[in-house]
């Protein structure tokens, strides 16, 4: 090996040293009740529902020694087929809502869905491992997070699916609505900072969810 590339893999290793210590893991507390799932499904925005959804987040969480409580997704379901829209601020429990590093994000659901008092962003983004989600900031952007709601947590109008089929599609006939939790996008305006009502997603399939900014994430909130 030349004395250029050994220079060039120290310095990737420094590089990748120094990420590692930015994301560092860290267990979760024993009060965590809300997190952002570190993986999506194969099946980009196709949980096979939202109860499957709800298994995704319940899975994780157990994974980490939190699967006692009972998980839900913040996901919402617009009317269809004559069954009713349920809305993500109305499944997710009363709180207050603690994230894996022990920060309270929220007191409660309207205090959620006050920007300016809820504190979900980059710092405070994180897994259920304590890995912090990569911002826009990143070289790997997956601050899209999947949600299908509007801004004030309920589920949109059912003139257009916002919500991939209820969460039962993975083409790229349908689009389902993210938000953005590092708070950031392209524009300096409410949309771009929303943490769960930015932008519809290009498509349902896992390729199109990784262009917009994504990776089929979920928020996940403890409802008991």
């Amino acid at each position: 090996m030349s004395l250029h590339s050994r220079a060039a893999v120290a310095a990737a290793s420094i590089v990748l040293a120094l990420a590692g210590t930015a994301v560092a893991q860290q267990p979760p507390p024993s009060n965590m009740t809300f997190f952002i799932t570190s993986v999506g499904s194969p099946f980009g925005a196709n949980f096979g529902g939202i109860e499957g959804a709800d298994r995704h987040c319940q899975m994780l969480a157990a994974r980490v020694g939190a699967g006692g409580k009972t998980w839900r997704s913040y996901l919402s379901v617009q009317a269809a087929d004559g069954k009713p829209a349920i809305n993500a601020r109305d499944r997710i429990g009363k709180g207050p809502w603690v994230n894996s590093a022990g920060v309270q994000i929220a007191a409660n659901v309207e205090e959620l869905h006050t920007p300016a008092l809820n504190k979900i962003n980059t710092e405070n983004g994180r897994a259920e491992t304590g890995r912090m989600i990569p911002s826009r900031l990143f070289v790997v952007n997956q601050h899209d997070i999947l949600t299908g709601t509007l801004a004030d947590g309920t589920a949109p109008p059912p003139d257009k699916d916002m919500t991939c089929g209820n969460w039962t599609k993975s083409g790229n006939d349908s689009q389902a609505m993210v938000g953005h939790h590092d708070r950031m996008g392209l524009r300096d305006d409410e949309p771009s900072k929303s943490w769960n009502a930015s932008h519809p997603s290009r498509g349902c399939n896992a390729a199109s969810l990784v262009t917009t900014g994504g990776a089929g994430l979920l928020y996940c909130f403890a409802a008991d």
